[in-house]
């Protein structure tokens, strides 16, 4: 070994010395969580440690000021369900037609008493009308010229449908999960003939509109320090096969701080695929166990959170194989998850949640940790308590590092919510047209999911948007963010 480290060059050399210092920290670190499985792990680690990120987080400025400028430039291109015990309260805001009827015959001899109301809630098709903007021209007497008002900004220049229609199509099929297929006979139905083709291009053209938004966004979940990140897969036509599709996937990253999602479609699962996203992230990342994620966790700016649900899973998997240890297992996680019910029926501010989990929380950590540290040993490694063992053994310091902060989440569920409208579009439109046409089926997913958190209503924000983007100034694009919508129009 010794001969062969001197016959490589001085830059060879750093490398090899630099790789085994990164091992012996890591086996280092291996060593100092095994510990504390075995002897408990101490209040102190979790309430001061100065190498922690503290939350929220920002972006430097000089990134801001770039990231501004690159979307003037784009921006500057692209214009080349609650429960009801009885009968449900009808909402206040809409409007209301009121039917009088009277009793029959004659009522000239009789005194009105009272009345008794009953209301029933109505509703009409979609009304489709045509928009026409008619501009008169103006003569000068002395013959300088004519004059006409401009045009009103539109969302596909010279084309035919308006910002509410094509916010309608969109939501439709991405929110509804309702294909172009069906929506074309919707329009057939109210005598609108448009071909297929059309209404492709339409929703083609309204999404690339809002690729500086997106871009935008893919920016400042960069910034973030606390991520949660999962993935799922869509299916996308292969155009060098005809008829063969090939699996893609939406990565997905999720900050739970200000409840903003992005989707990030790659036709890869590889573990290099986040490289993008968070090569240069620093902060508290969330994931399940896939292995991909393992190498950004061990970075020196990252402390990585495992997901307790994804543990409990793999003993609920062990019921049957070994239900007195799996239900034991069970029964502290489930103690683990009453102290989060708590915290959030008293809404507990991030500060004091962190003090009933140091409080409640690390007691049964340690516990669990020194049972599975002894049990371990006595567990055949491929049956299915021993494969839960496994999981929960080798995640130990990420599972706890929840504790961290009050901000940060116990599971990774909110992002796991976030991904499911995918799901149920995939049993309705199928399959994604190309990878350029996931890719943008990304950028919709992405607002769509925010709306849904900030509780906006997707329509309205979706046409708002197509109707200001062209015309926004790149450093008030962010006023366009679904969260920011109500106060941007007054709602």
């Amino acid at each position: 070994m010794e001969k062969a480290l001197e016959n490589l060059s001085k830059e060879d050399l750093i490398k090899v010395v630099s790789s085994r210092d990164e091992e012996i920290d890591y086996l280092k670190s291996q060593l100092a969580m095994y510990k504390r499985m075995q002897f408990g792990q101490k209040r102190e680690r979790f309430e001061g440690d100065p190498n922690q990120t503290m939350l929220p987080f920002e972006a430097e400025p000089a990134e801001v000021v770039q990231q501004q400028e690159e979307i003037k430039e784009k921006i500057e291109y692209v214009r080349k369900r609650p429960h009801h015990k009885g009968r449900a309260k009808l909402p206040e805001h809409l409007p209301v037609e009121e039917i009088e009827i009277h009793p029959e015959g004659d009522l000239s001899e009789m005194v009105c008493i009272g009345k008794e109301i009953t209301e029933e809630l109505e509703c009409e098709p979609a009304k489709f009308y045509i928009k026409r903007y008619i501009r008169y021209k103006y003569a000068a007497k002395n013959g300088d010229g004519v004059s006409i008002a401009g045009l009103p900004g539109r969302v596909i220049d010279k084309g035919i449908p308006g910002a509410g229609l094509l916010a309608m199509i969109l939501t439709a099929k991405y929110m509804d999960h309702l294909p172009l297929y069906r929506q074309k006979q919707m329009f057939a139905r109210e005598n609108i003939q448009i071909p297929s083709s059309t209404i492709e291009g339409w929703t083609k053209q309204a999404l690339e509109k809002l690729e500086p938004l997106y871009e935008q966004l893919v920016f400042d979940t960069k910034t973030k320090g606390y991520l949660q990140v999962d993935e799922t897969v869509i299916k996308v036509l292969d155009s060098d096969k005809k008829g063969a599709s090939h699996q893609g996937y939406f990565w997905v990253y999720h900050s739970p701080l200000d409840k903003t999602v992005l989707f990030d479609y790659n036709p890869s699962r590889a573990g290099h695929v986040p490289k993008s996203m968070l090569d240069n992230f620093k902060g508290y990342l969330q994931t399940d166990g896939y292995a991909a994620y393992e190498k950004f966790g061990k970075k020196k700016d990252i402390t990585h959170l495992a997901c307790w649900a994804h543990a409990r899973r793999e003993f609920e998997r062990a019921l049957q194989n070994d239900p007195q240890r799996a239900k034991k297992a069970l029964l502290m996680i489930q103690d683990l998850y009453k102290v989060e019910r708590k915290a959030k029926e008293e809404k507990l501010s991030p500060v004091k949640v962190k003090e009933l989990r140091l409080k409640e929380s690390l007691p049964v950590i340690n516990d669990m940790g020194k049972w599975i540290f002894e049990e371990i040993k006595n567990m055949l490694p491929k049956s299915q308590i021993g494969k839960a063992m496994a999981y929960t053994y080798a995640r130990w310091d990420a599972l706890s590092a929840y504790m961290y902060d009050g901000n940060l989440q116990i599971d990774n569920n909110l992002v796991e919510n976030a991904i499911r409208p995918v799901a149920l579009g995939r049993k309705n439109w199928l399959f994604a047209g190309s990878h350029e046409a996931a890719g943008r089926a990304a950028m919709i997913y992405s607002f769509f999911a925010i709306c849904k958190k900030h509780e906006v209503n997707a329509f309205k924000w979706l046409r708002h948007t197509l109707i200001n983007i062209e015309s926004i100034n790149h450093k008030d694009i962010k006023n366009l963010y679904p969260q920011n919508f109500k106060k941007s129009t007054d709602m």
